[in-house]
């Protein structure tokens, strides 16, 4: 079959110009299970090693420099070392780790974070994205008595929390949950109306990422908000990745807010970093000063390095204005790309939003998983090591994340290398059988 050809030679390139990282991850196989602690990082034959980041651009251990596109799956908003933030870390660091009390910094972020998203009137820190999902769901069992959640098939909540291929996978933390297609609002309601007196909340995403990069209609994200509410059920929006898309995040965009939200990612200015939070009567049930509250612990939850990074973000780097100036230019780089690809005759289009987008296989966005077409999934891994070799990384999967540093000089090569890489690598893909 031409597309597995046309990979092999891809990865016979790839070989050739990767020995270091080809050696590294050997070595490592020897230590940790097939060299990886991270499963979303693999790929055939191996991943490269990345030496430093610089800006917009990473260089690997072989000596070659990337437009980074991968932007550590929308955590790498920032780029690397931004100024601000670094002067921020290197403060904090100066001043001593690890000081088992509250710091300087937590409240000021926690303010800039209650300020911009308009779900949030209390939050609470934690260490991940998975983190926060886990505590948000099991505060929601507890401020309303129920124990049944529903989730979005091919939803991604972190590690523990994943529905790809329309079920729960064989990791996942072991909560009764019910699934209803994204997207699909006669689907989702009637689930919910099936389970209301036992669901304690709905979580979603407001654009699907590991999904495709599917953004939401409006009229779906309202209609769940209604029925969640007319049956006391809580809606969480997990804005993990989509915190980024404006200076309100997906809630703002869309006027929709929920009871709750999750966040993690580049909030922490590069560093390890989750939160959860919502409204007031959720959310005290943490208080402290309580008798009945409820235990949230966490020996990191409020590490320094990311409290003072995060602070220094919000405030001084990913301001609300731009944020806002940053959907707009990216958005318009989603546009660019998307007519470049057209006039190449090629039928494929850049679903997303902003600065999030996957390539999919058709004239319009898919807006379920159930119109993306399975071929979409051979064309990213050709494209993928194809545009490695013109100086530009994706993730392995085939998403691109675009950051705060690249120009538009730079947004224009990133049009150019991935339209010219779709157009040369759709052929060998085109005659495959869609699943």
């Amino acid at each position: 079959m031409r597309h597995l050809q046309r990979l092999a030679e891809l990865r016979d390139t790839y070989v050739a110009a990767h020995p270091e990282s080809r050696r590294i991850m050997s070595d490592a196989a020897e230590f940790m299970p097939g060299g990886n602690t991270r499963s979303v990082l693999h790929f055939d034959p191996f991943p490269m090693v990345i030496a430093s980041g610089d800006g917009a651009t990473v260089t690997d251990v072989d000596g070659h420099t990337y437009i980074d596109c991968a932007g550590e799956f929308s955590a790498g908003l920032y780029g690397h070392n931004d100024p601000v933030i670094r002067a921020a870390q290197e403060k904090a660091l100066s001043d001593g780790l690890v000081l088992a009390a509250p710091n300087r910094y937590e409240a000021g972020l926690a303010r800039e974070m209650c300020v911009r998203f308009p779900s949030l009137d209390r939050v609470r820190f934690c260490n991940s994205g998975t983190e926060a999902n886990v505590f948000a769901l099991l505060t929601a069992r507890n401020f309303t008595g129920r124990s049944r959640f529903m989730f979005m098939e091919e939803g991604y909540h972190g590690g523990v929390l994943t529905f790809g291929g329309g079920k729960a996978s064989r990791m996942n933390a072991p909560f009764d949950h019910v699934l209803a297609p994204f997207n699909d609002i006669d689907a989702a309601l009637a689930t919910i109306r099936a389970n209301k007196d036992e669901l304690a909340a709905v979580m979603l995403e407001p654009l699907l990422g590991a999904g495709g990069n599917l953004l939401a209609d409006k009229a779906f994200l309202e209609a769940v908000r209604a029925e969640t509410q007319a049956h006391g059920i809580l809606l969480i929006f997990d804005e993990v990745k989509t915190s980024r898309l404006g200076r309100s995040g997906l809630q703002g965009h869309f006027g929709v807010t929920p009871d709750m939200t999750t966040f993690g990612k580049y909030i922490g200015g590069g560093l390890s970093f989750g939160a959860f939070g919502g409204r007031e009567e959720i959310m005290m049930l943490f208080d402290p000063s309580r008798p009945d509250a409820l235990m949230h612990a966490g020996t990191f939850n409020n590490n320094v390095m990311s409290m003072a990074g995060g602070l220094a973000g919000l405030s001084e780097v990913f301001t609300a204005d731009r944020a806002d100036a940053f959907l707009d230019m990216t958005e318009a780089t989603r546009a660019k790309l998307g007519e470049a690809l057209a006039a190449k005759g090629v039928p494929v289009r850049p679903s997303g939003f902003g600065s999030m987008m996957s390539l999919h296989i058709g004239e319009r966005e898919p807006r379920r998983w159930s119109e993306t077409d399975s071929r979409a999934g051979t064309l990213r891994s050709l494209v993928h090591l194809a545009a490695l070799e013109e100086g530009l990384v994706t993730t392995p999967r085939g998403d691109l994340y675009l950051s705060l540093p690249m120009t538009e000089a730079m947004l224009d090569d990133v049009v150019a290398i991935i339209s010219g890489a779709v157009a040369r690598e759709f052929p060998y893909v085109a005659g495959q059988m869609a699943a």
